[in-house]
């Protein structure tokens, strides 16, 4: 086809870029047109999304203030031996967080003697260090150490405001 062009006059190349143009303009009509139909489509879907995730968080923080999910210091105190992560943990305010530090492979409790600090990586490491008077954070900072999943934000919040859920029972 090179070969074929070479002999073309500027006139001629012209023409047939032209025609190609004018064959391509109802097809880029067209695409533009599907664009438009899948931007409206994805929109709604976001809308859906949006509704689906506020209505869940809603109805766990309605279970919440029920008393169907128990506390950080409830299930220290309540002598459970499950590991940590069985339970998926969320804010008074509905937001997920996983216990301990961002990056860190297995999420943990943080107990204080006043002088020293322990990590429980389970239920039954929490409830001995709590019935030996240790409390929820290290020395001069109490509360729960806690941080929002697939971030570095972290954060101590009381114990009565980090609420668990069963990971296989529904919100």
């Amino acid at each position: 086809m090179p070969d074929e062009l070479a002999g073309l006059t500027d006139e001629e190349l012209e023409g047939r870029v032209a025609a190609i143009r004018a064959d391509m303009r109802p097809l880029e009509q067209k695409l533009a047109r599907l664009r438009a139909d899948r931007d409206v489509l994805l929109t709604e879907q976001r809308r859906r999304q949006r509704t689906a995730h506020r209505e869940q968080r809603a109805s766990l923080k309605t279970g919440m203030r029920e008393g169907r999910f128990p506390t950080i210091a409830e299930l220290v105190a309540g002598g459970d031996d499950d590991p940590l992560e069985e339970f998926v943990y969320n804010l008074k305010t509905g937001g997920e967080v996983r216990l301990g530090f961002p990056g860190a492979r297995k999420q943990t409790l943080t107990f204080t003697d006043g002088v020293q600090t322990a990590q429980a990586g389970d239920l039954a490491e929490a409830g001995r260090l709590y019935a030996a008077g240790w409390e929820h954070g290290s020395p001069g900072r109490p509360g729960v150490r806690v941080h929002f999943p697939g971030t570095r934000q972290e954060r101590l919040v009381p114990a009565d405001e980090v609420y668990a859920r069963d990971r296989q029972a529904p919100a």
